[in-house]
């Protein structure tokens, strides 16, 4: 139930609307539950939903209910009261709010992605530290794409062209794309989203994103809400938003690069001394973030897509080597002066849940943290990786390193484990049943 306090927050922001989109993420990070009114939402009453939702595959399906309960029993939808949004885009307007997901006793859910989060904050919060991220969205804008079968196309240009590459980091506008960015810009401001960079990617069309680095959860809050905004207003321009990891072939994937450092209760940076040198907590982090992401890798790289963009291993680095301004390292440390030293993780994809992602590695950082373990030697210029740090290179790999992985059962619990399992293996199986035209175009003419 809503608290008084919360209802007159929640009444005072929704006096224009009539309707609320109450949403919790799912383990793929896409806004799953209800809308209600606005009346029934300011009346307190609990807002219900089937746990199985939180396990729903991109397909639409489910695994057996014994990984969510065999009665498929419900959860309650709880509203954050600082994550209640009137959305800009929306005619007549509409409201969102980002939930959690409870059990029916108010205990949390152990399927509820945000949850999990926050449970890996709470690990740190113990420890009298807070973790600072940030983190770096990229995406592709595609024309309408009808037919599945044909390959995305940039739209058409102010010059009556499609963009064909060599557009990175260009300020120029023929893509015809300004309005398009006019509104998304609009709508993170009327929803409180801080944006820090924008830039044109290496991609054709491609584009990415920086946020100003703050507290975990509220940049997990804030990435998927921006995901879905962007879709919401590309939709509404004619066209079409594209988080997937590789959408197109011999251009880079889309990542969402997560930048990390660890503050005490006085703000001060745990990676940096007095005298500006690293500390051994930054060592142990990184050292963490060495021994657990590549059994957590299906968390950062959830699809099968997310293995095409990690075959590309510059722009995409599929290794844990960590090394100093280098973007071949999966975890590079920037430029930057002391107080803003910190680990940026390149592995996640666009296409990762945030909330997993953030907790993946900020609990496989805390792992480092709090048993001392020692990273390797830093990476330096062009270098060759080691097989202990190279990440699965398949979703199959992926599946079976998550599987056993104790760290990830430590941090998330066996019923979101099995659970997120047997849905991601549903996905596998689905994509496995398909035929591709490379198979047809190839194979079949010569054997």
């Amino acid at each position: 139930m809503k608290s008084p306090e919360e209802l007159l927050l929640f009444a005072e922001r929704l006096a224009a609307v009539e309707e609320i989109e109450c949403v919790t993420p799912d383990l793929n990070g896409i806004p799953r539950g209800k809308t209600m009114t606005v009346e029934g939402f300011l009346s307190g009453r609990r807002l219900q939903l089937a746990r199985g939702v939180l396990l729903q595959c991109l397909m639409g399906g489910y695994p057996p209910a014994s990984f969510y309960g065999g009665d498929d029993g419900d959860l309650a939808l709880h509203a954050d009261p600082q994550q209640v949004h009137i959305l800009p885009w929306s005619e007549p307007p509409r409201a969102l709010a980002i939930c959690d997901a409870l059990e029916v006793d108010g205990r949390p859910c152990g399927l509820s992605t945000r949850g999990l989060l926050r449970r890996v904050l709470a690990d740190y919060a113990a420890l009298g530290i807070t973790p600072v991220v940030a983190t770096e969205v990229e995406f592709f804008i595609f024309a309408p794409n009808p037919d599945p079968r044909e390959p995305f196309l940039p739209p058409l240009g102010l010059d009556g062209r499609r963009e064909v590459g060599a557009s990175a980091f260009t300020v120029a506008s023929s893509n015809g794309l300004r309005p398009f960015f006019a509104e998304v810009y609009r709508c993170m401001a009327a929803l409180g989203l801080p944006r820090d960079t924008f830039m044109h990617e290496m991609g054709v069309s491609q584009f990415e994103i920086n946020f100003p680095h703050g507290d975990a959860l509220q940049l997990a809050d804030q990435t998927f809400l921006f995901k879905h905004l962007l879709h919401e207003v590309a939709l509404q321009h004619g066209l079409i938003a594209v988080c997937m990891a590789k959408p197109l072939g011999g251009v880079p994937g889309s990542s969402m690069h997560i930048h990390q450092s660890l503050v005490d209760a006085s703000g001060r940076n745990l990676f940096s001394a007095a005298d500006g040198e690293a500390t051994p907590a930054f060592a142990q982090f990184i050292g963490g973030l060495q021994a657990g992401l590549a059994e957590l890798t299906l968390l950062l790289a959830p699809n099968v897509n997310s293995y095409h963009r990690l075959a590309h291993p510059y722009a995409s680095p599929n290794n844990v080597c960590w090394a100093y301004d280098n973007r071949a390292a999966g975890l590079r440390i920037p430029a930057s002066g002391p107080e803003a030293r910190r680990v940026e993780n390149r592995l996640p994809g666009a296409d990762a849940n945030p909330y997993l992602a953030l907790a993946a590695s900020l609990g496989a950082g805390l792992y480092g943290l709090v048993r001392g373990l020692h990273p390797s030697l830093p990476a330096r210029g062009e270098f060759q990786v080691p097989d202990a740090l190279r990440l699965p290179s398949s979703m199959n790999e992926a599946l079976h390193r998550l599987q056993r992985s104790s760290l990830a059962r430590e941090l998330f619990g066996d019923e979101f484990v099995d659970g997120y399992l047997a849905s991601k293996a549903l996905e596998l199986a689905s994509f496995l049943e398909e035929i591709t035209p490379w198979e047809r175009r190839v194979l079949a003419p010569q054997l």
